[in-house]
């Protein structure tokens, strides 16, 4: 299964480069790139310290170390491109509606700083070393799942609002990563850290793996619907929401708003014009 994986990483790296979807999403290029690079490297790297390969015991210690450093790292690196991807998949989705997509990244960026601070808050720090990497890399993949699934949840609740079709790449996207969050979680609660690998709850887990990458190889390998352009009445509230969210951060002009005047001063003034215009009037009287 761990073969197939690799086999269809590949196969979707390859889809996704010849429709040239990485310009689109130049983040998920890169995490395919990422995913396709590694899985060889820590294949062979697990081969030598289980003792697998002919090597010597100096070998087997060092590929050990290596597979760690290696795994962690590209770990870390995952979640770090998997937050820039749910940015590109929200572009994407909302490209009609720039206001509100201005409006969204910046509710993103505040949404990681959050979460990387609740995540090294969050850290007992009871490992020193190179220990301290699995608690940093599963603290920031659970937080970036998080995200995963409210966006994927925000796309099936606004997709009439939007004219996302669900056939639209950018919800292919998110619809897979949200497949693979879920099997995370389920499978992080009911998985223990003893389980072997040969267990039925692992095959469930890396068949959902694989289900994951087949529907992204779906989607790239279908025909995907013209956008249609975003057509709403002036008066609608998600029109009203993009050009507020449009106005935002913006510093306007100065208006000058100008009081509807008194009725009580209008008529003291005439009064006082009155006046002096009687007592002038009665001033040349008397001169003549």
């Amino acid at each position: 299964m761990s073969t197939a994986e690799f086999l269809f990483s590949a196969a979707l790296g390859f889809l996704f480069w010849r429709k040239r979807l990485h310009k689109r999403f130049p983040a998920m290029g890169a995490y395919l790139a990422l995913r396709v690079a590694t899985t060889p490297v820590l294949s062979v790297l697990l081969l030598g310290q289980m003792g697998q390969l002919d090597i010597s015991h100096q070998l087997q210690v060092a590929s050990r170390l290596a597979y760690f450093l290696v795994y962690y790292a590209a770990f870390i690196a995952s979640a770090v491109l998997l937050f820039f991807i749910c940015m590109e998949v929200f572009r994407s989705a909302l490209a009609a509606l720039p206001g509100l997509v201005k409006f969204g990244i910046v509710i993103f960026r505040w949404t990681v700083l959050a979460s990387v601070i609740v995540t090294l808050s969050s850290m007992s720090f009871a490992h020193r070393g190179l220990m301290l990497l699995p608690d940093i890399a599963f603290g920031l993949m659970r937080s970036v799942s998080i995200l995963e699934l409210c966006l994927l949840a925000f796309l099936c609740l606004s997709m009439n609002a939007l004219r996302l079709s669900v056939r639209d790449m950018s919800f292919g996207i998110a619809l897979g990563f949200g497949l693979m969050s879920a099997n995370d979680f389920i499978g992080a609660a009911l998985i223990s850290h003893s389980t072997s690998m040969t267990e039925p709850l692992e095959f469930v887990y890396q068949s959902l793996i694989l289900v994951g990458l087949g529907t992204w190889m779906t989607y790239c390998a279908l025909p995907e619907p013209v956008r249609k352009p975003l057509v709403v009445p002036v008066n609608s509230t998600i029109y009203r929401w993009n050009e507020i969210a449009s106005a935002l951060g913006h510093t306007g002009t100065q208006v000058a708003v100008q009081q509807p005047a008194n009725s009580f001063f209008l008529t003291d003034v005439e009064n006082v014009v009155d006046r002096v215009l009687s007592r002038n009037l009665k001033n040349r009287e008397s001169e003549t």
